[in-house]
């Protein structure tokens, strides 16, 4: 099915409004940003469909990356995820879209660095290096090591993952288990240098700050 109908998803008019909206990746990208703040996670671990984002107008990397699957798959673009694995550090969900034959991203993130890529990259390794040298934690380590195939979302059914009123642990389960392919080598990774105090500064400004952390 190429353009996911509202009955397909099982969206109100309301919500189904919203997203017909969206009608390009950059708008989808300004939504997230603007529309959508940032799901703290305050009352433990979630994983909100695209009806409970929609509702709460909050969400972390997996949910925004289901909103905006679901969007591009109203608008006739294959809802896909790539999902980036780190570590000593939090994972991280984007989706993807193509123009031109090449490869570029949405992502919600509080912050920048990891955020929106243009489609200009060849392939999706392309598209996952961006990531590389900005993906750090507190101690300035570079974090990223792997990346998955694309994650087709329709092979699942939207009632898991676009109405589930509950948490979409299986979904998510699902797009981790993906094969997943290496970024660098052990070696490789022995010489990465660490970034400076100025560095992890200035990648350390979340849009929207932690309700617990403001003063």
């Amino acid at each position: 099915m190429r353009f996911a109908r509202r009955e397909d998803l099982g969206l109100t008019p309301a919500e189904f409004a919203i997203l017909r909206r969206l009608d390009s990746p950059w708008k989808i990208q300004d939504f997230l940003e603007h529309r959508v703040s940032q799901n703290h996670e305050l009352t433990g671990d979630t994983a909100l469909s695209v009806r409970e984002v929609l509702r709460a107008r909050h969400a972390h990397c997996i949910e925004g990356a289901m909103l905006a699957a679901c969007a591009l798959w109203i608008h006739g673009e294959p809802p896909l995820l790539l999902y980036l694995s780190a570590v000593r550090d939090f994972d991280h969900a984007i989706t993807l879209f193509r123009r031109h034959g090449c490869w570029g991203a949405i992502s919600k993130t509080n912050h920048a660095p990891l955020r929106f890529r243009d489609p200009i990259y060849r392939s999706l390794r392309e598209l996952a290096m961006s990531y590389f040298h900005e993906y750090t934690n507190r101690r300035g380590q570079k974090t990223l090591r792997k990346y998955s195939c694309a994650f087709d979302l329709r092979r699942i059914d939207p009632k898991l993952w676009v109405t589930n009123p509950r948490n979409c642990w299986p979904v998510t389960e699902r797009v981790l288990d993906a094969r997943h392919y290496p970024l660098i080598s052990r070696k490789q990774e022995r010489a990465l240098r660490v970034s400076g105090a100025f560095v992890r500064k200035s990648f350390d400004q979340p849009q929207y700050p932690h309700p617990g952390k403001q003063s």
